[in-house]
This record gives structure tokens, C-alpha cells and sequence, in this order.
């Protein structure tokens, strides 16, 4: 007899609607299984087949044939587990009730029979709500993560048995209300604080003005200046996820499997800190059955990249794209996936291999290690950094005085009011949030100049001879200084701030 069970796939960051077809006939015995199929998905044969008997549900011989469509996708993961088991079961005529045709199946099975959480349980429960789908039945590990998304039925079970029996008994199974979603607490308590950094006041305004209007940053100069300590407390400036942030956070998280067991959205924004040593492969995400990297578990956060000359070359030149387009497109014979890449990336980097340059009584680097070194970061990479500041040297006074510093709490203050200007902004795009994201068009609209301003800016251009590019930037960054102002119009005096944050590029390339 022939059989249908709903699930879903993971393509990329989105689901795609599946079916798991069973057809079961009279003669030798066989279980088969097709449809583009991953090894981790063959292998749930024997793992549903073992399940079933340690559940006491007794499979005659007959012989068995599994498709997975459609077959233009690649199936991988063991989420196909349980919807193949109840494919056997119906097309065994085990399982009757009619009622679960509109709903999808998503969870792994061991072999004792219980049913296990999953990856990318939100992503497909959202897609499945998109196709129409009246419910669906997730592993209890799973269950707070599907709750997320509203609308669609929710029933989790902890093993084959009691969801057989729910499945069984119809009033059970009618009955059986939407589990409750616990609150997620919103932590922005991350132990860092910007009153723990004395000194570096101009270094501190920098990232503000970064974390503002969403503007990538690497900060430059000696080792031991509190760079990293820094970079370390700039998500304590940003504001509090929104809940669109939060769940593609939450989704990225899912894929990778680097979600709490049991967990809900995930409300703290991600920093992500991975080593120079890192592959491209781990930064830009991929693989064999691709799976987001760095740069897209930093969503909606910060990348940073502590000694960026030390990255490899290839792998920092991976970059342009996504910091261009925010999204980053893997191509493999298996298909095309695309992640998010929408993170606020922050570089650290000493000016020379020993860390002291220019303190030249300590720096005994030649000029051509330094110049080698300085250049281990490309110039379109610097183009693509809005911001380039400097962390200056430490004096005694600066860490032997306890002064009281401004904490995290002020600035994000000063950044949520730059960031509601730039919301009411850009309240008619789609695809526009912040002053760092603005196309050519809407700089001409909302970075207009008056002449005296404009004939500065002319003089800023040929001076510090800026490419296309990094004219934009420097009016992108000018807008939200004038913003953290509370100025309409861009001055002079937020036209010179900005052209000072593009100092390490004169320097390295001039």
C-alpha cells in the first residue's frame, strides 16, 4: 500500500516542503531507499527498522520502498527519521487515522525508540506555516524553538510509542493544546563594560559612532593599548535585538547546532571572535553539506578579527562580498545555499610584527618587515572599512588613576537616539536600516551638502586622494556623526571627524 508523510529540508538558511513516500508489497523482503540521498538519510533505515522493534511494533516481511521528493534536492540530516517511520506504519496500514495528513513529521529516532532534537527546527516549522501546513510533531527538545512561529499546531513527544498513541486516539490527538512558550530573558548583562577602559577617549567615540550607524571598523597601533579590550564590550553598546534580528539569529543557530538543548530565541546579540588561523571554509561557511560559518553566526552582531594581517590572504579577501551584499551565496554541485552575513565586522591590527611600532626605542622591525606586515591587509579591505582608528599609547595617569569612565548604558543611550533618527529615515525601505547600508541614491538624498561644505569635502577628496568608494563611506560616516548631533544638516565639523577615520589607509597606502 502506498503512503504520504509531510516533513521539510534545510536548503541554505530556509526550509524546502518534502514528502516521504512508502510503498509496501507483497514479495522478498527489502527495505529500499531513493530520492538524492545523503548517507545520514540511508542510514535511517536501519536506525527506523531497530526503533520499531525495541517499540514492540512488529514489521512483517514485506518489501519496503522509500522516496524522499522531491529528488532535485539533496536530502541530508536525520530529520527524515520519524517521518519515515510513520510512512512504514500507514502504508502498513498500522496507522489509519486521516488526521495527519495535514500535518508535517521533523525529528531524529535512536534505536531504543526515543525521539531526538534536531537542527533547523524553526526554519522548516517556518516554512512549513508558508506552505499551508496545519501542524507539526517535533521532538520535546525542539518544542520551545518551534513555538516561536505563531499560527501553525505544535505537538512534541518524547518517543515513537506516545506519539503513536496520540496518533491513534483521535480525541487525544484533536485535544491536544499548542504547549506553552516560555519568555525568553532578554540578557544584555555580558559581564563588560565600557567603565572598565580607561583612557582611549577618542578610540571609545569611534566605536559609538560605528555601532551607530552600523559602520565596520578596524581600530590600529601598539600592543598592550586595550584594542581588544574594546572590540570586546561593543555589543554592549548595541541596542536590544529586534524580534526579526532575534529569530534569524535563532535560525543560523539551529542550522549550525549550536542551539541550547530545549532552547527558545535567542535574545543576546552573537560576538564572534575566531582565530587567524581560521579556514576560509569556517569563515565564509561551507562544506561538503554546506553549513554557515563565522560570518553568518555573527549576524545581527560583531565579526571580530583580532591581528587581521595574520588571516590568511584569501580568507580576508572571501570577505568583500558579504560585507557589499550582507548575505553570503555558496555554490556546490548540490546546490546554491545563501546565509546571512549582516554583521558589524571590527579588525584589530599592531602596526608592525613586534606590536611597538612606531615607538622606534622599542620597535627593531626593518622598514620592509613593517611594510610587509601593514600590507598583509589589501586596500579594497581598508576601502571597506568605513571607520580606521586608532588605539594611542598608554600614559601612567591613564590605568594608575581610577577616574570614573562612562559606562556602556550612556553610550547606548546616545546610539539608540542616533538610531531612531535613522529609522524614521529610512521607514520606506525595505532593505535599509542604517546610515552604513546606504546605496549612491540615498546618499544624494540624505548627505546634500551646502557649498562652503562642498567645496571642503572637494579639498578632503584631492588631498587624501579617496577613490568612489571611499567618498561614500566618508559621507555614510559624516551623516551619522551629524546624527549623533541631532543635526539635519551635514557640517564641516562632522566632514573632518569623518576624514580623520581614514588615516591607517593613507598611511599604509599613500
Amino acid at each position: 500500500m502506498y503512503s504520504k508523510v509531510i516533513s521539510c529540508s534545510i536548503l541554505g538558511i530556509n526550509g524546502v516542503l518534502t514528502y516521504v513516500e512508502a510503498d509496501s508489497s507483497n514479495g522478498l523482503p527489502n527495505f529500499s531507499m531513493v530520492g538524492n540521498l545523503s548517507s545520514s538519510v540511508k542510514e535511517a533505515g536501519d536506525r527506523v527498522r531497530t526503533a520499531l522493534k525495541n517499540s514492540n511494533i512488529d514489521i512483517p516481511a514485506k518489501k519496503v520502498t522509500i522516496n524522499i521528493s522531491p529528488a532535485d534536492i539533496r536530502k541530508d540530516g536525520t530529520s527524515y527519521d520519524l517521518p519515515i517511520a510513520i510512512a512504514i506504519l500507514k502504508s502498513l496500514e498500522m496507522i489509519n487515522n486521516r488526521i495527519i495528513d495535514d500535518y508535517a513529521f521533523l525529528g531524529e529516532i535512536n534505536l531504543s525508540g526515543e525521539i531526538i532534537g534536531v537542527r533547523g527546527v524553526l526554519s522548516m516549522v517556518s516554512q512549513l506555516k508558508k506552505e499551508g501546513i496545519k501542524g507539526v510533531i517535533v521532538p520535546k527538545d525542539n518544542e520551545q524553538e518551534a513555538l516561536v512561529i505563531e499560527g501553525i499546531d505544535i505537538i512534541s513527544s518524547n518517543s515513537l510509542t506516545e506519539l503513536i498513541d496520540i496518533i491513534k486516539d483521535e480525541n487525544t490527538f484533536y485535544n491536544k493544546k499548542r504547549p506553552e512558550r516560555k519568555e525568553e530573558i532578554i540578557d544584555n548583562d555580558y559581564q563588560l563594560d565600557f567603565k572598565d577602559v580607561n583612557g582611549q577617549v577618542a578610540l571609545k567615540r569611534a566605536c559609538e559612532i560605528a555601532v551607530s550607524g552600523f559602520h565596520n571598523i578596524i581600530i590600529s597601533g601598539p600592543a598592550g593599548t586595550g584594542k581588544t579590550m574594546i572590540a570586546k564590550r561593543i555589543p554592549t553598546i548595541m541596542p536590544e535585538l529586534t524580534i526579526d534580528e532575534a529569530i534569524e539569529i535563532t535560525k543560523v543557530n539551529s542550522i549550525a547546532g549550536i542551539l541550547v538543548k530545549g532552547g527558545t530565541l535567542v535574545r543576546k546579540r552573537p560576538f564572534r571572535s575566531p582565530h587567524h588561523s581560521i579556514s576560509v571554509t569556517s569563515l565564509i561557511g561551507g562544506g561538503v553539506y554546506p553549513r554557515p560559518g563565522e560570518i553568518s553566526l555573527a549576524t545581527c552582531g560583531v565579526l571580530f578579527l583580532d591581528e587581521m594581517p595574520l588571516f590568511s590572504r584569501i580568507a580576508i579577501e572571501t570577505l568583500r562580498q558579504p560585507l557589499e551584499d550582507k548575505y553570503i551565496t555558496i555554490n556546490r554541485l548540490k546546490g546554491s545555499f545563501s546565509y546571512p552575513a549582516n554583521f558589524l565586522l571590527v579588525g584589530a591590527m599592531n602596526l608592525c610584527p613586534c606590536g611597538h611600532y612606531p615607538n622606534r626605542n622599542k620597535c627593531k622591525c626593518s622598514e620592509v618587515a613593517i611594510e610587509r606586515y601593514q600590507r598583509g591587509i589589501s586596500k579594497p579591505i581598508l576601502e571597506r572599512m568605513d571607520i580606521c582608528a586608532e588605539a594611542s599609547s598608554i600614559n601612567y595617569s591613564d590605568i594608575a588613576f581610577n577616574m570614573p569612565n562612562e559606562s556602556s548604558l550612556s553610550i547606548r543611550k546616545r546610539v539608540m537616539e542616533a538610531r531612531k533618527i535613522q529609522k524614521e529615515r529610512f521607514k520606506n525601505y525595505t532593505d535599509i536600516l542604517y546610515n552604513g547600508q546606504m546605496t549612491v541614491n540615498e546618499i544624494r538624498k540624505y548627505c546634500v551638502l551646502n557649498k562652503e561644505d562642498s567645496d571642503y569635502l572637494k579639498q578632503i577628496f584631492n588631498v587624501k586622494k579617496l577613490s568612489a568608494r571611499t567618498y561614500h563611506k566618508l559621507l555614510r560616516v559624516a551623516r551619522t556623526i551629524a546624527d549623533l548631533d541631532s543635526c539635519e544638516q551635514i557640517t564641516k565639523k562632522h566632514l573632518s571627524e569623518a576624514a580623520n577615520y581614514r588615516g591607517l589607509e593613507e598611511h599604509i597606502y599613500a
